[in-house]
């Protein structure tokens, strides 16, 4: 059987993957996914960088503007929905481009990766919570580094739910979750995809990110915390971990000053363009594509790209 193409473009936060997308579906009949745990949620758009309808210049985008951010969000979900935007996408013989920086969500498609191995446990979860509340989360990641030291390497210990999750699932099957991962990773995907990792040099990457923070701030991000807020939407929220959000709750609840708040965006935002290189450097298959090579020429960039997917015959 013939397998379906995919492109995936990604890289760290701020690297220029809007323009480059939008420039790449143009030119191959393409449709963008977006694989992004923040521009899903409604009313989240100066704090996500969300496409807007204009930008988006008539080109099709799936999984932006669909959740209200009281609901929650997880890779399954993602993997659901964005497998509904394919099958969507293949039906008008149009190809599917994920777009965006949550490599987890990207692995989870490209190497369909099976979910379903262990049930929930909804009273672990919860005791894992308010051991958090209580302890702190590094108290829990503490625990998790006990089972699992490569899942806990590999995540944040603020990122509270992925290392429930990893626990949890170490509680029901006596394995890791990493040696699954592992496992999934290995599995051949079903897709003749190209993997496009776009990236810059680590200096200019830190000072767009300031640049694009104080452009957040300028174009009202508090204010738009300010609504979330009023909606009733609150801290342990899965929309409001995200960066820009919490920082600006904790202004907001007094915790910190405006100019510390600002700080702890800048800071950890690097640091997660930081981590999502490394995460990208782990995957195999990836192409990078390094601006400097390019000279920073979107157009030699797209030209790359397009031969490239050529020679795959992943598009005409």
């Amino acid at each position: 059987m013939e397998k379906k193409s995919l492109v995936i473009l990604t890289g760290p936060t701020a690297v220029g993957k809007t323009a480059l997308s939008l420039a790449l579906a143009k030119q191959i009949g393409g449709e963008i996914i977006s694989a992004d745990s923040m521009q899903i949620y409604k009313y989240m758009d100066i704090g996500s960088a969300k496409i807007s309808r204009e930008e988006m210049a008539g080109v099709p985008h799936h999984l932006i503007d669909v959740l209200d951010p009281r609901e929650p969000f997880n890779v399954v979900t993602f993997q659901q929905m964005a497998r509904t935007a394919m099958e969507g996408i293949y039906s008008r013989s149009h190809i599917p481009i994920l777009v965006g920086g949550t490599g987890f969500y990207i692995q989870a498609v490209v190497r369909d990766i099976d979910f379903t191995e262990s049930e929930d446990d909804p009273a672990f979860r919860t005791a894992c919570d308010g051991l958090a509340l209580r302890d702190g989360p590094e108290a829990l990641h503490d625990k998790l580094r006990a089972v699992d030291p490569v899942s806990a390497q590999a995540i944040h210990p603020h990122n509270t739910k992925r290392v429930i999750r990893a626990l949890e699932y170490y509680h029901l099957t006596g394995q890791p979750i990493s040696v699954h991962n592992q496992e999934q990773q290995r599995k051949e995907s079903p897709y003749a995809f190209a993997y496009f990792v776009l990236n810059d040099e680590r200096e200019r990457l830190y000072r767009q990110i300031d640049r694009r923070v104080d452009s957040m701030l300028a174009q009202g991000l508090l204010d738009e915390v300010r609504r979330l807020a009023a909606m009733g939407c609150e801290r342990r929220l899965v929309s409001m971990q995200g960066l820009g959000y919490k920082e600006l709750l904790d202004y907001l609840d007094g915790t910190i000053s405006y100019e510390e708040a600002v700080y702890r965006i800048k800071r950890d935002t690097r640091h997660f363009a930081k981590r999502q290189i490394t995460w990208f450097k782990r995957e195999k298959d990836v192409i990078w594509v390094d601006k400097t090579d390019f000279e920073y020429d979107d157009w030699q960039m797209l030209a790359f790209m397009v031969q490239t997917l050529t020679e795959r015959g992943i598009c005409a």
